[in-house]
């Protein structure tokens, strides 16, 4: 055979070649089908806008300085033009509008609610991993994990002097690889195991950097031209789309750690020759 060893191993070419066919035959898809990915990231989306986002406009508000709020925030992490960030921040309220609005209680409600959302994303990731719900006592993971995910954003979010230095990205992909990590330990118990979940966390923020770009070529003009069409409604379907849009990488990239995981071993075995 093309490509065998004089021992009658296979190469690492063949190898890989191998895992693709056996992920296009269907092995492995289980998890694919039943994670209903679509219906997710739509999930994700929904309660994202509903409890994150109001959450994230008080927390920026807090420390945007002489900046535009979650305005701001929301086009560095699109990473869209200037027209398109201009029609953003005709939707969120400027900082000090959301300072002099927000009480105490109603920031205690939203913490709250903000809650839900750690709650779709646990739910989720125990669906990629076959592992049943964790018991109600455990809800303590989301506060924890709800301050960490605020903590992280504030500081991509914040300006600095090294923010334009080719050594920020790389911390920034990092510091991703990092917390999706840790993220998914920390949601699922600790039931797996930290190398197994390297990949998914991996998966995860190059499927994020992917979204970016294509942020950049394609969302960035429908904003704007959708805001000239629609009104601030039009950007709003945007940016709820780009919602979905994060949603599917997040979960799809566990889930693209759980696949590579079951087939780790199969690329780094070889088979016992025969005697």
């Amino acid at each position: 055979m093309m490509g065998s060893r004089p021992d009658g191993r296979r190469s690492p070419l063949q190898r890989v070649s191998s895992v693709f066919r056996r992920l296009r035959a269907g092995h492995r898809w289980g998890p694919v089908s039943d994670l209903e990915l679509w219906q997710r990231a739509l999930g994700f989306a929904a309660l994202g806008f509903l409890t994150l986002v109001p959450l994230l406009i008080v927390v920026s508000a807090a420390g945007a300085g002489s900046g535009k709020g979650f305005a701001q925030w929301l086009g560095d992490g699109l990473g869209v033009s200037e027209a398109a960030r201009a029609e953003i921040e005709r939707l969120f309220a400027l900082p000090g509008q959301v300072r002099r609005t927000t009480t105490a209680f109603g920031l205690a409600l939203l913490a709250v609610f903000g809650l839900s959302f750690g709650t779709v994303v646990q739910s989720a990731y125990e669906q990629v991993w076959d592992l049943p719900p964790a018991r109600w006592w455990a809800r303590w993971r989301h506060v924890l994990w709800l301050a960490v995910l605020i903590a992280v954003l504030y500081l991509f979010a914040v300006p600095s002097f090294w923010r334009d230095s080719p050594a920020h990205g790389v911390v920034t992909l990092l510091s991703g690889v990092l917390f999706f990590w840790w993220s998914q330990r920390l949601l699922l118990g600790g039931r797996v195991a930290w190398l197994a979940l390297l990949p998914g966390a991996v998966a995860t923020v190059l499927g994020l950097l992917g979204l970016r770009i294509f942020s950049r070529l394609v969302f960035s003009p429908l904003i704007a031209s959708s805001a000239v069409t629609y009104g601030p409604f039009g950007a709003f379907l945007v940016i709820q789309t780009w919602l979905v849009a994060v949603g599917v990488v997040v979960f799809g990239g566990a889930l693209t750690g759980r696949l590579i995981e079951g087939e780790l071993p199969r690329l780094t075995t070889a088979p016992k020759r025969r005697g």
